[in-house]
């Protein structure tokens, strides 16, 4: 049995109808139904089998669960060139953001130097969702103990128009300005940001609970 009929043998109908509604930028019958629980369970499975290669060699999938399940595979990778190097061969397939953002790589944690590097190429891609992930890696990984505030320009710096690149970006600031508000609140006060990722930065701050009353009214007053 394929790794396909496997993911059709745990079809859901309806879920893939309102799956298709979450992401209308991919069309409704190229979506399996295949809840995210299901395939995070098949990829166990075929990870303990050991022969998944071929699958993430089999590019471009047809199936967006197809995707899916590329995704939380290569997560899986234990060797951190491996992953990259797989990493880089999906991401131009990647077309939307549920699969852009069930990519998170565990290996990326031991190798912080090598990953800034591929964050840095992956943040100025003109490919949305190629962007998207390099953001969304800096995100989780160098906002905390490794974060520098030279990093705010990587975002700073990404100028594509698409809503789930803007979103990403904005997504990210709301984050900085949770954990790392000193150094984040002068890019926002500075206007750095156009004005639609600017204010969805703040607002999705403000809907923080991490963000205190004092920060939310200084961050009010901010609005473009």
């Amino acid at each position: 049995m394929t790794i396909r009929d496997r993911l059709f043998e745990l079809q859901d109908i309806e879920y893939a109808e309102f799956q298709a509604k979450l992401t209308p930028n991919v069309s409704r019958e190229r979506f399996i139904g295949v809840r995210v629980p299901e395939v995070r369970k098949l990829a166990k499975e075929v990870v303990k089998e050991g022969d998944f290669e071929a699958f993430l060699e089999e590019l471009p999938h047809q199936y967006y669960d197809e995707n899916m399940l590329h995704g939380v595979l290569l997560s899986e990778l234990k060797d951190n060139d491996e992953c990259i190097r797989t990493v880089d061969r999906f991401l131009p397939y990647v077309d939307n953001w549920a699969v852009c953002d069930i990519m998170s790589p565990k290996v990326f944690k031991k190798n912080k130097d090598k990953l800034m590097v591929k964050i840095r190429e992956w943040a100025a891609s003109n490919h949305t969702y190629t962007s998207r992930f390099g953001i969304e890696m800096l995100m989780s990984h160098f906002l905390d103990e490794d974060f520098k505030p030279e990093y705010l320009e990587i975002p700073v710096s990404v100028s594509l128009e698409d809503y789930y690149s803007k979103m990403m970006v904005a997504w990210f600031f709301a984050t900085a300005l949770t954990k790392q508000w000193d150094a984040t609140l002068p890019v926002i006060e500075a206007g750095r940001l156009e004005k639609w990722t600017h204010n969805k930065s703040i607002q999705k701050a403000r809907e923080s609970r991490r963000i205190s009353s004092e920060q939310k009214d200084i961050l009010s007053n901010l609005r473009k």
